[in-house]
């Protein structure tokens, strides 16, 4: 529920001595220095592509730090570019396994997949606590590409949402956003809602207002919560089990110490270890200075969920098994508790499959949506 920053600034190359020469060198003639010619230009596009890289990056991180372009602050985010402009390739140096292979996003859709045969080809996500819509950009560039329609929400004080996390009360409150949204969904349309961490409390939330409007929810190593359950008893389940959880958790109080705590914030050193063992360390980078603290009475708040509205809504839960936050355990314990129709694991992904394994994911998203409603007898 919460992430680190590595700052990595590519040291200068030292230059080479440049033998020169008053005459054309030996041997080489025009030939010889149209070579050169051709090398130095290489080494310059290279260069200068790398530079550009970097201030692409550079410009990405001040826009979540900023929120400077002009734009819906509840309505989902967007990144620039065209749909044939690439998604950047991952630097993490860990070797890529066989369930998140190097494939493009229309590859990893079956050629037979027809979008207009699928009951909603609109994807909804939301962030767990501490994230925020920006979390999301490989998995909407992956989806977009194959297609689908994606929006992801800023939840009340995450992402750009400029609202003091402090001064949320109650569930109701931060999911404001996200209720905004479901409101304008026209009767007769349906979504994919797919929540994150403790954006699994979100869209439980969410479901028990708007059944009609939801086909399927899937939750993504998140909390999935019982009728009268709080994301707080939920993780009461694993106290004293989870060290690093607990070592990590900074209580907030803005009130007063003789108030109960706000907020909780993470602890950045504990960050990469927590949320990220398995992430590229530049997706590190990007969450370490994006991410805000997490609300802590929605975590108290229990859920009134009916088998009528949250129960006639679709459920899906996408296992995490090397999940530092959300251990194994209890994301199985969840299941048992209250059973979803199918459960998928993204193998070797850690608490934020978006950037450990987003092909995986992306793969196992499209296998839901494909998911035939079942008959009616």
């Amino acid at each position: 529920m919460g992430n680190l920053f590595s700052c990595f600034s590519p040291q200068e190359a030292k230059k080479k001595p440049v033998r020169r020469f008053s005459n054309p060198p030996p041997n080489g003639g025009v030939g010889s220095s149209n070579r050169w010619s051709r090398i130095r230009s290489a080494r310059k596009d290279k260069s200068e592509e790398a530079s550009i890289h970097d201030r692409a990056l550079a410009a990405a991180i001040l826009l979540q730090q900023t929120g400077a372009l002009p734009f819906d602050r509840s309505a989902s985010m967007r990144y620039p570019g065209t749909k044939k402009q690439q998604l950047p390739r991952s630097s993490s140096s860990r070797a890529r396994s066989l369930t998140d292979p190097l494939l493009q996003p229309h590859q990893l859709v079956h050629q037979d997949l027809k979008l207009d045969d699928l009951e909603t080809r609109h994807f909804v996500l939301v962030h767990g606590g501490g994230f925020g819509a920006w979390c999301w950009y490989k998995t909407m560039a992956l989806l977009e590409e194959g297609g689908f329609k994606v929006d992801a929400i800023d939840l009340t004080g995450s992402g750009v949402d400029s609202f003091d996390t402090n001064n949320i009360t109650s569930i109701s409150q931060y999911v404001k956003p996200l209720t905004n949204f479901m409101e304008r969904i026209k009767e007769g349309e349906k979504i994919i809602l797919v929540g994150h961490d403790f954006g699994g409390a979100c869209i439980s939330y969410v479901m028990e207002i708007y059944p009609n409007k939801v086909a399927k929810a899937v939750f993504v190593s998140a909390a999935m919560l019982t009728n009268g359950q709080s994301a707080l008893d939920m993780f009461s389940q694993q106290a004293g089990k989870n060290d690093l959880m607990q070592q990590a958790q900074i209580f907030l109080y803005a009130k007063g110490q003789q108030c109960p705590p706000t907020a909780i914030d993470l602890d950045k050193s504990l960050l990469r270890d927590l949320l990220f063992n398995q992430s590229p360390s530049k997706d590190v980078a990007l969450a370490s200075v994006s991410m805000r603290p997490i609300p802590f009475a929605p975590v108290l708040e229990k859920l009134s969920l009916s088998g009528k509205n949250y129960g006639a809504v679709r459920r899906f839960f996408i296992e995490t098994p090397e999940d530092n936050a959300i251990p194994l355990s209890l994301q199985q314990s969840m299941i048992e508790s209250n059973p979803p129709e199918r459960v998928f694991r993204v193998k070797g992904s850690d608490h934020s499959p978006f950037f450990s394994k987003p092909q995986a994911l992306h793969k196992l998203m499209v296998e839901i949506a494909k998911i035939s409603a079942p008959k009616v007898r």
